[in-house]
């Protein structure tokens, strides 16, 4: 004959087993219900409008900005991918998505808990006659397991995991969005760097030339030759070479500042050495197929996992809808004498099933599940946008690269000619037999064209770094797939 104790162990077992089995029906069953990502419906063009003729000859390497052939601008941009206060709290960010997914998940699987407990009491010692006799005193000991376990027939908790994963995705790529963000911040603060110095050098030769013009001018009336009006009319150029200066020096020292909060600097402990936008080169690169850039670009990537995180929350809401099934089951040990509470006889279990269905709750799982299903919609008309505004941005930087090109090489043939002009009427003015009408004109048309050059110079730059982050920054290099043999 089995014993009581056997006999409990072995519907304990039992009880185990069938949870167990339940519990992974359930777990395949609340794969019914997960969502597909709503069609995006996207026109997507065969090419952009400003592309050159090919379509992928030498699309943006990882690290980009190498092709601009600057040491310092290298250095800069590894410097900010390493400390950068931005990018850093991305990461922060995306590493709480994480902790949230793993709360998420804990709802799929059984909760563990175990306890121990001593109970002492004492009887009262007074009778219904009023006699006093000695009270009971009673000593019970109990270690239990308990376990706890929310089937998911209908899929609640698995995409309430699946929408918390898809959170922490698009926070990973919100921490890229970040970094291009950076990286071209870094980029075009150091050419603006560049620019304002290389305008500071032109100014301070400029105001050297008017020096040596008004100086001329000033033999030439000493002479007789030359008038009060001459001289006030050369001595406003210079003044005004002059006032150039200091706005220049505030960009310069503006531009350095930006370049040190990029990369976690107090301004102080910053030096840039700088140089010339002449010694910068100009990297080809070519912007592919537009269907590419989907897969590239940050943002459209983060997009499209917060449009898939409200896909799985509108099936969690859904559910809700459904009844709720739970187990609980308890085990263990009782007894009143502490060195036989681990008997067989000792062992208690107890193990119960309960379903709730929701009947009327005032709308709130209704409105919950339309407030789901319009936060999808949200995001699907947000990803769409997302995708055309890419091809907007890639096709404004082709234009704009090529206007900025069309312009510096013009803006070339104006300093050349402007320079010439300038050196001609300087020599004519020396000789005695120069306008100084046309020595006004003609060196207020080189300062101005000078200046230009090298706002010309920065615009296209400027374009260049526009198409690399319109593009979603460096490219993973392509590896071609190995022809099976026949």
């Amino acid at each position: 004959m089995v014993g009581p104790g056997i006999a409990a162990r072995v519907r304990w077992r039992r009880a185990i087993r069938w949870l167990a089995a339940v519990g992974l029906a359930a777990s395949s069953a609340g794969c019914l219900l997960t969502q597909d990502i709503p069609d995006p419906a996207l026109d997507i063009p065969g090419r952009y409008k400003h592309a050159p003729g090919a379509d992928s000859v030498a699309p943006p390497a990882l690290d980009w900005w190498r092709g601009f052939g600057s040491k310092q601008l290298t250095e800069l941009m590894e410097e900010a991918q390493r400390v950068n206060l931005d990018i850093a709290a991305a990461v922060a960010r995306f590493k709480q998505a994480d902790a949230l997914a793993r709360q998420a998940g804990a709802a799929l699987l059984p909760s563990l808990s175990t306890a121990g407990q001593e109970t002492y009491s004492r009887t009262s010692g007074s009778s219904a006659s009023g006699l006093s006799i000695g009270g009971r005193e009673v000593v019970n000991y109990q270690a239990s397991l308990a376990a706890s376990y929310q089937l998911d027939f209908f899929g609640q908790n698995r995409d309430a995991l699946q929408a918390a994963e898809e959170t922490a995705i698009a926070d990973r790529f919100d921490r890229d969005v970040t970094s291009l963000t950076t990286l071209a911040s870094v980029a075009n603060a150091y050419f603006q760097v560049l620019a304002a110095q290389d305008r500071l050098r032109t100014a301070e030769r400029n105001i050297a030339s008017a020096q040596r013009v008004l100086d001329a001018i000033k033999e030439r009336q000493k002479a007789g030759t030359g008038t009060d009006l001459d001289v006030a009319q050369q001595e406003s150029v210079l003044g005004n070479q002059k006032a150039t200066v200091p706005p220049l020096r505030q960009t310069l020292d503006q531009n350095i500042n930006a370049l040190a909060v990029l990369v976690s600097r107090p301004p102080e402990s910053l030096r840039v050495a700088g140089g010339s936008l002449d010694h910068i080169r100009t990297p080809r690169v070519t912007p592919g197929l537009p269907s590419e850039i989907l897969t590239q670009r940050p943002d459209i990537r983060r997009q499209e996992a917060q449009l898939a995180s409200a896909t799985a929350n509108v099936g969690s809401a859904r559910a809700q809808f459904f009844p709720t099934i739970q187990l609980t089951g308890q085990g263990g040990y009782q007894s009143s004498a502490l060195a036989s509470l681990f008997q067989p006889h000792a062992a208690f279990f107890s193990l119960v099933g309960s379903a709730t269905q929701p009947i009327f709750d005032g709308g709130r799982i209704l409105g919950n599940f339309e407030n789901a299903k319009a936060r999808q919609d949200e995001l699907l008309q947000t990803y769409r946008k997302t995708v055309v505004q890419a091809f907007t941005d890639v096709d404004n930087a082709l234009y704009s690269i090529r206007q900025t090109t069309i312009r510096l090489q013009l803006q070339r043939q104006v300093l050349a000619s402007s320079r010439r002009a300038f050196e001609l009427s300087e020599q004519q003015l020396r000789a005695g037999t120069a306008d100084i009408v046309t020595v006004l004109n003609t060196q207020t048309t080189l300062f101005q064209a000078e200046d230009v050059y090298w706002q010309a110079q920065l615009a296209r730059l400027q374009a260049i770094v526009s198409l690399y982050q319109a593009l979603g920054g460096g490219w993973e290099p392509k590896v071609e797939k190995p022809v099976d043999a026949l």
